[in-house]
């Protein structure tokens, strides 16, 4: 094959280009609604592979992507005609127990990660769903059930090797490079391919999680009720209120499955029996459904997968709140009795603690004093349910938006422009990304993603794969 060709002797992965086995599952990523047909996919098995691959990528025309898991939501992981560097069977995760380090490849999951961590008891800051991936969820920050006590995924990034656009492997930790670590703490994949993470590790072990749901009827009450408790908790708790239908499960009782409910999740990581404790507000406002209780930490990661398969669509809209005004509330209930999908929900997201602690700018990632993060998350089946589900989505968003503190959470950030990619970050730390990436990616070749411009260098235009 030519790209074989191109790709020269330093290539020692697979390429899979339309016609060969095996190249339409490797072009598809977690989000249904993309459909794109990438020119070739270049599945990486080492740190020389990537550099050749990109190598490959600087000499050819096209747009250039770059997949770990696979879960972007705008699709960000593949592009249209170009080249897919595709990271996935990089999954190796090595954990020093006494020096409660990993060193963790881009391709791995958090259930690689978790699974490999927790035979030491020992544990960091992952996301709320075990198939994402390691690497696009640290690079975005890192939003997760231990961030209150341990920070985000990305506070816990200490090292990292990577591959620039010239091609060359760089470290850097606070000793070496310490300006690319710091993009790399929240900038996403603007600087180059991280082909390894070290990330520090935390004792953890049995934490109490699960959630309680009651019937949406009742959830002024409860969200009023969840808002108070939540002010008061202790940064071992990390919590998350929800809108959502409940399942046809066993724990369910059969005259709540299908309705709306509203439900509160969340991770405690100290001593079980103290959270069980802390737990008490919520259980005397009368749960239908209570799962809280001690469990292993990686199946608490777990506990979410069910609910957000690949292949289904999904449309997100999010922002951040510095609390939980009636009027938020209010809209929320209202919106969220209406869903038109059974599939979606509305989360919101308790940050403050660790993560507030850190300063704003000593890392990329922004808004960590917003007391809140919220995600509008619509998920269906089937394309002819794309309009009424967007528009849902929408409609809700615009209605929150005076609620909101003006910043977004990149992670969870759509196709929705230049614009907000600022807002994720604020005009002072956009600058000075802007400025890292001219230093390390002058050409944005690195553009399929939620683009930073380098300074003084070419800018993007028309949409997703332009990086807009």
């Amino acid at each position: 094959m030519d790209t074989i060709d191109a790709l020269g002797a330093g290539f020692g992965g697979a390429v899979l280009e339309p016609g060969d086995a095996g190249y339409e599952d490797a072009r598809k990523v977690w989000n249904g609604m993309i459909d794109r047909r990438p020119a070739a996919v270049l599945r990486c098995r080492s740190t020389g592979d990537v550099a050749a691959a990109v190598l490959h990528a600087r000499r050819s025309d096209g747009p250039v992507a770059v997949r770990g898991g696979g879960h972007s939501v705008p699709g960000l992981g593949t592009c249209e005609g170009g080249l897919v560097i595709d990271l996935s069977p990089m999954r190796s995760v090595e954990v020093d127990p006494d020096g409660r380090t990993a060193h963790v490849q881009p391709g791995a999951t958090w259930r690689d990660l978790d699974a490999a961590t927790a035979e030491h008891g020992l544990a960091t800051t992952g996301g709320l769903i075990s198939t994402t991936g390691v690497a696009g969820l640290t690079l975005g920050g890192g939003i997760g059930w231990l961030m209150r006590k341990h920070g985000l995924s990305c506070d816990n990034l200490v090292a990292a090797e990577v591959v620039t656009a010239d091609g060359d492997v760089v470290g850097t930790s606070s000793a070496s490079e310490p300006e690319l670590l710091w993009g790399l703490r929240g900038g996403g994949g603007n600087f180059g391919i991280v082909t390894s993470f070290e990330f520090r590790l935390h004792p953890v072990d049995t934490v109490v999680g699960g959630l309680a749901m009651f019937p949406i009827e009742r959830g002024g009450e409860i969200l009023r009720g969840y808002r108070d408790w939540a002010d008061g908790l202790d940064e071992e708790f990390t919590t998350l209120a929800a809108v959502a239908t409940a399942p046809p499960a066993p724990f369910v009782p059969a005259e709540l499955v299908g309705r709306k409910v509203v439900a509160v999740m969340g991770c405690w990581c100290g001593d079980p029996a103290s959270g069980e404790a802390v737990l008490e507000p919520i259980r005397r406002l009368g749960p239908a459904v209570d799962l809280f209780g001690p469990m292993p930490y990686p199946v608490l990661q777990t506990l979410g997968d069910e609910g957000a398969p690949a292949g289904l669509r999904n449309y997100f809209r999010s922002g951040y709140a510095s609390g939980l005004a009636d009027g938020l509330i209010d809209a929320v209930l209202e919106y969220g009795a209406r869903l038109p999908s059974p599939l979606s929900q509305i989360h919101l997201h308790q940050m403050g603690g660790a993560v507030a602690r850190v300063g704003e700018d000593d890392t990329a990632f922004s808004n960590r004093r917003a007391a809140y993060a919220f995600n509008l998350v619509s998920t269906w089946p089937g394309a002819d349910e794309d309009d009424a589900n967007i528009s849902a989505n929408s409609e809700l968003a615009d209605t929150l938006a005076p609620f909101s503190t003006g910043g977004v959470y990149v992670n969870f950030l759509g196709d929705e422009g230049g614009a907000r990619v600022r807002a994720a970050y604020g005009e002072g730390k956009f600058d000075r990304l802007r400025r890292l990436k001219g230093r390390f990616d002058p050409g944005n070749l690195f553009r399929v993603n939620q683009n930073i411009p380098p300074a003084d260098g070419p800018g993007v235009s028309g949409g997703t794969e332009a990086g807009e």
